[in-house]
This record gives C-alpha cells, structure tokens and sequence, in this order.
C-alpha cells in the first residue's frame, strides 16, 4: 500500500497483491459487481476499478451505481506526498454524511484502522439499505 497527497487529494493505493483482501473487506461485490477495491480518496471515497480497468470514485456510504463518478490516476504507480501525521489510519464520521452526519463536528469525526474502516463500511451500507427501504415503504 502507497498512500500521500496526490494535489488536494489524499489517497490511499493498494499493491496488486493488497487488492483481492481489500475488495473482501469492503464486501465490494455486493454493492458494485463487476468491480474491485484498488485504494481510497480522501477517506470518504473508495476507488474502484472494472473489468476493463477503468478507474472509479464511489462514496463508502452509500456504496450505490448511483454514485460511481470516473476518476483518473495519472500513472499506475503515481508520486504521492507522505503525510505521517494520516499514515496507518482513517478519518471516519461516526454518523455517516449520507445519514446526516455532521462532517464539522469532532465528536462525529474518529480515526479508525484499516480493517474497522472496512467492517464500518460493510455495517454502515446494510444500515443505508434497511433506511432505503424502510423509507420507500413509508
């Protein structure tokens, strides 16, 4: 795994070999078939790839076709800026922003590990999808 600063954006990149363990976690084959976990953007976003190797930016909350907006990664292996203050870890709202969540309080804010980045994720999305369709049968 590479992570840094690429430009404004903070991302965190999977090696070939991290990619299969990393779309497990996130469970990504429930929510976009078809595609794979390749690294993060900015803590709220997951990167995505297709089949065809193209390149995705879809929310962690709701992880929806909705979402999925094309996303360029300049080379295979970009030069990202370390930041040791964000290495190891990542930012993540308590209350998700999709469920109203406040992304300016610190009490909404906490730093979480990889691996309870992905078991949040996996929760947060079945908890979207009971609201989803609790609030289509109201």
């Amino acid at each position: 795994m590479v992570e840094g600063w690429l430009d404004d954006d903070y991302l965190i990149l999977f090696e070939a070999s991290e990619v299969e363990a990393a779309s497990d976690r996130y469970a990504i084959s429930r929510w976009l078939p078809a595609h794979r976990v390749i690294g993060l953007r900015g803590w709220d976003d997951l990167l995505v790839q297709n089949h065809e190797g193209q390149a995705f930016s879809v929310p962690s909350v709701p992880l929806s076709s909705e979402h999925v907006a094309a996303f360029s990664i300049s080379s295979p292996s970009p030069r990202l800026s370390p930041d040791s203050r964000f290495s190891g870890k990542i930012k993540w709202y308590v209350k998700p922003l999709a469920l109203g969540g406040d992304p300016t309080s610190d009490a909404n804010t906490t730093w979480v590990s990889h691996e309870q980045h992905g078991q949040l994720v996996v929760w947060w999305n079945e908890q979207y999808a009971v609201f989803k369709v609790q609030s289509i049968g109201a």
